[in-house]
């Protein structure tokens, strides 16, 4: 929820409407409409938009807010848009996979970049110094990874494949996706069709999509293992649909996520994979590691992050939450030296796999190695071990980067004598800070709270911060910010 000062109107005109009336102020970061009532409390209206004039049902109350659903429209705002789903909206049955398509996409773009400077002011007290050109780019069809449900339904006696229901554990009665690239939009009714004919219909509760640049993989979630019929009904529908320069790929999930696996190793399969031309990296992963949604926005990011970072030809870089290097390959055509490390043994493992790779067909990295750390769990001692580097990049999960920002913090706060701080390791002595830091986040709440610290305790400046529309129609917040010693 927003805060109030965010969704404050004027008491006097919102008393001169007619009774039930509401004015929109905001959208908040779930992308409901937020007004207030004449006596001050605070309603949040799903499928309303800023500057509209509506009438709302309330669907839930507490002592300082509501929440309400749309019921007619009195003044339209000039951003409203015709939905291009037509499972989009609030009817029974819609889908819940985007919040937003009837709002304009650069209004959209407009409203997160609010969000992000709210949550860096109100949670964080930090206010950027500049801000950053909006990082946006093709606003259909770009969703290139995806978790889909799949359930038989006996009293129609079909299947439902597709995100669930708003609000809902139901599966939505989904027949095209205009998020989803197009050829995966036109394999959700082949694909109902397809786990209606299997013997396991009953027992697969589940597809994750993943697309390279050549193969859109389908990781089948089973819980029963799959007959021989099954099975050919799988591989018949991967050479039926492998059109258009994709190869459709069959991968089978029995258990746990360590229990993936193709369903075919002959003969031997094209890779998944996707690259970054403008480095002449490419990254093969598999569908079940951790890779950006959108490819288009990743290449953007990635090239707009390293040129923030401005490395030098004689810099050491240490990349954090690195993952298989998706920024870190980059940053080793442009480095030194350069150092990932990741929480996960196993990306640090394909990490080293996909560096030794490019290195091969490419050449010209900087040496670059890879290591293993629980970064939810840093400390100044365990900073300083890995050694000082001259930047950083910081691209963590939802959780944020809240113990690395207090390592450096703790740092600093001792440096300068504070009151309180904690003693320094004396291998901390002569450890220097790095003058930069780019941080990509995926949560602006998160940013907002390690921005604060990095501020007001580890004596760096924000000196510019901007949203990234890694989302589209959906009210996910990424962006990126950059920090500068303040000395």
């Amino acid at each position: 929820m927003e805060q109030d000062n965010q969704t404050a109107a004027d008491p006097a005109a919102q008393s001169l409407l007619p009774e039930g009336w509401l004015e929109i102020t905001s959208m908040d970061l779930d992308a409901q409409g937020v007004a207030r009532k004449p006596d001050g409390k605070v309603v949040f209206i799903d499928g309303a938009l800023p500057t509209e004039i509506v009438s709302a049902q309330t669907t839930r109350k507490k002592n300082q807010w509501e929440q309400a659903q749309l019921t007619e429209i009195h003044r339209e705002s000039s951003l409203r848009v015709a939905p291009r789903c037509p499972h989009f909206g609030l009817h029974a049955g819609a889908c819940g996979g985007c919040k937003m398509q009837h709002l304009e996409p650069a209004a959209q773009v407009a409203v997160k970049q609010r969000v992000l400077e709210d949550n860096l002011w109100h949670l964080g007290k930090v206010k950027a110094e500049g801000l950053l050109r909006p990082i946006a780019g093709p606003a259909w069809g770009y969703r290139y990874r995806a978790r889909l449900s799949v359930r038989y339904v006996h009293k129609k006696g079909e299947v439902l494949v597709g995100f669930h229901e708003r609000k809902s554990r139901y599966v939505a009665d989904m027949r095209e996706c205009h998020v989803l690239p197009p050829h995966v939009s036109a394999l959700l009714l082949p694909l109902r069709h397809l786990i209606h004919g299997m013997e396991a219909r009953e027992t697969c509760p589940q597809i994750e999509l993943a697309c390279g640049d050549q193969v859109t993989a389908l990781v089948l979630r089973h819980l029963e293992p799959l007959s021989a019929s099954d099975l050919l009904l799988l591989r018949e529908f991967a050479l039926r649909h492998s059109v258009d320069g994709q190869v459709i790929q069959w991968w089978l999930q029995p258990k746990g996520p360590d229990t993936v696996h193709l369903l075919d190793t002959e003969p031997e399969p094209v890779p998944l994979s996707y690259a970054l031309p403008d480095f002449g990296i490419v990254h093969p992963f598999k569908p079940t590691d951790f890779t950006q949604v959108n490819p288009h926005i990743n290449r953007v990011l990635v090239a707009r992050a390293l040129r923030l970072l401005a490395v030098q030809k004689d810099e050491r870089v240490i990349d954090w939450f690195c993952g298989l290097g998706n920024f870190t390959l980059p940053l080793a055509t442009q480095a030194l030296e350069v150092l990932g490390i990741e929480g996960s043994e196993a990306l640090v493992a394909r990490s080293r796999q996909n560096l030794a790779r490019n290195q091969a067909q490419r050449g010209g990295l900087a040496p670059t190695s890879f290591v293993a750390r629980n970064l939810f769990e840093m400390t100044p001692a365990m900073l300083v071990a890995d050694g000082q580097a001259d930047k950083w990049l910081v691209d963590p999960p939802r959780e944020g980067a809240f113990a690395l920002s207090k390592a450096l913090a703790d740092i600093h706060q001792a440096r300068i004598g504070a009151e309180g701080a904690e003693p320094l390791p004396p291998e901390a002595d002569g450890w220097k800070f790095p003058q930069r830091i780019v941080y990509v986040s995926c949560n602006p709440s998160t940013l907002a709270r390690d921005a604060g610290l990095l501020v007001h305790q580890a004596g760096y400046r924000c000196t510019a911060a901007g949203v990234v529309n890694m989302f589209p129609h959906t009210a996910h917040v990424e962006s990126i910010a950059v920090f500068e010693r303040a000395d």
